[in-house]
């Protein structure tokens, strides 16, 4: 679990780290094992070289007592083992230590280590030199000064091998990365046509590509699309017809209780008509929503100034607080009837109602806040349920019918929001409605 935490969440991030983690690791076990052992066994092996020409020039050279000799002999050491020899007469070597730099370990270590199985002699190695490495030895009459080219030291086709190794892993690497890229563009924008489905918004042009798997999931979405759009095409046109086939009957009655004398028996009769037209108008309001109508970029601010005024002409005292260029792609007469449900709801049992929107992030919330004697917390959930009221009076005019808020989640939803109640800063009840940007 704590691994979690520190493991890339995009799927790009996740393929480029099993990528880069085997390389990384091979170019350090490449090091550890070829860098080390092979360079260390290489140098080892010049410098032992180099070692036993010191040793061998130092015998003959304390064979010689004359100074032409011991010129002569040293200019022919140089020329045949290219090697700059100089002999200081009555030098001593110098007591400071050589300076030790970075990236020079393997290579004095082991120089010194070929000078002790070598000689004899007390000597000195001194690497800070870029091109060259001076190597003083300690002899009788003075010190022999020995200036080695690095290169006789140190092998070069090592370091031209890991810059090869190297530089070919972060082409392999470029070549991966885009490749991946590539590959993830198909999925991410089957994932982006699936949230704009979810948010009810259309996407005509979509057509599977990619690999093989992607395509499969992709096409299974789009058949998953079609049969959605098809099953809701299928329950309003049959909605339609159940509603031409009530409002028939219904008006047949309305006729013939015209014609009946009025009566108390003929009062009670016409209210049971009259509402059994509002709750079929209100079961078709609510399975109707907004799957009929396309989502266009609407003017959020604009459409609450409508809802508000819509309310305040049947009298409630109300007031609106909006951001200004708010502009989200929703359903536009599906929404409008979501936000009246929301006011009118609030302005039936409440004295003052405030309308607020503003954006949070990616998201916009719209609060109806009111000062009724709201909801119990236990009965926030109930709420929501079609028909559900918690008004025990069978009057329309005074508890509805149960559908508000239960259209108002369902047209919220439907554009991939959440709609949630609470407590009022007002001391009543607050719908809070969140909709993705």
């Amino acid at each position: 679990m704590v691994l979690k935490r520190f493991l890339p969440r995009t799927l790009m991030a996740r393929a480029i780290l099993i990528i880069v983690a085997p390389v990384v690791l091979l170019l350090a076990v490449t090091t550890t094992v070829f860098y080390e052992r092979h360079w260390d066994a290489v140098t080892r092996r010049l410098s032992l070289g180099v070692a036993g020409e010191i040793a061998l020039t130092i015998e003959q050279l304390e064979g010689l007592t004359q100074s032409r000799q011991i010129d002569q002999f040293l200019r022919s050491a140089r020329n045949q083992l290219l090697l700059d020899f100089r002999f200081r007469d009555g030098a001593l070597l110098p007591t400071v230590p050589p300076p030790v730099f970075f990236g020079d370990g393997i290579l004095s270590r082991t120089l010194n280590k070929a000078m002790n199985e070598r000689l004899d002699q007390a000597y000195r190695v001194d690497t800070s030199d870029g091109d060259l490495v001076m190597i003083q030895v300690q002899l009788r009459e003075g010190v022999l000064d020995v200036r080695v080219p690095r290169e006789r030291l140190t092998s070069s086709t090592t370091s031209v091998f890991m810059l090869w190794l190297v530089g070919t892993s972060l082409i392999l690497l470029l070549i991966a990365i885009l490749f991946l890229r590539n590959q993830i563009r198909p999925i991410r924008a089957l994932a982006n046509v699936a949230d704009a489905f979810g948010k009810g918004r259309e996407v005509p042009d979509f057509k599977p590509w990619g690999a093989i798997e992607v395509r499969q999931a992709a096409a299974a979405f789009d058949t998953m699309r079609k049969r959605i759009r098809r099953f809701v095409a299928q329950r309003t046109e049959m909605l339609a017809g159940v509603s031409h086939d009530l409002r028939t009957p219904l008006t047949r009655m309305r006729l013939q209780l015209a014609m009946l004398p009025e009566s108390p028996e003929t009062a009670n009769l016409r209210s049971d008509v009259d509402e059994m037209q509002a709750m079929v108008e209100g079961y078709l309001a609510f399975a109707r929503n907004q799957d009929t109508e396309a989502a266009v970029e609407t003017d959020l601010p604009l459409l609450l100034e409508q809802v508000v005024a819509n309310a305040r002409r049947q009298g409630a005292k109300i007031a609106l607080t909006s951001d200004r260029h708010l502009l989200v792609p929703l359903h536009p007469n599906a929404f409008l009837r979501c936000m009246t449900n929301l006011v009118d709801n609030a302005r039936r049992y409440a004295q003052h109602v405030a309308v607020s929107a503003k954006r949070v992030g990616n998201m916009i919330e719209i609060a109806v806040d009111d000062d009724g004697p709201g909801i119990p917390a236990d009965k926030h959930e109930e709420v929501f349920l079609p028909f559900r009221r918690l008004e025990q009076s069978r009057n329309p005019q005074t508890g509805g019918l149960g559908l508000g808020l239960a259209i108002a989640r369902d047209v919220v939803r439907s554009h991939g929001g959440e709609i949630s109640l609470g407590v009022a800063p007002l001391g009543g009840l607050r719908a809070l409605v969140r909709i993705p940007v």
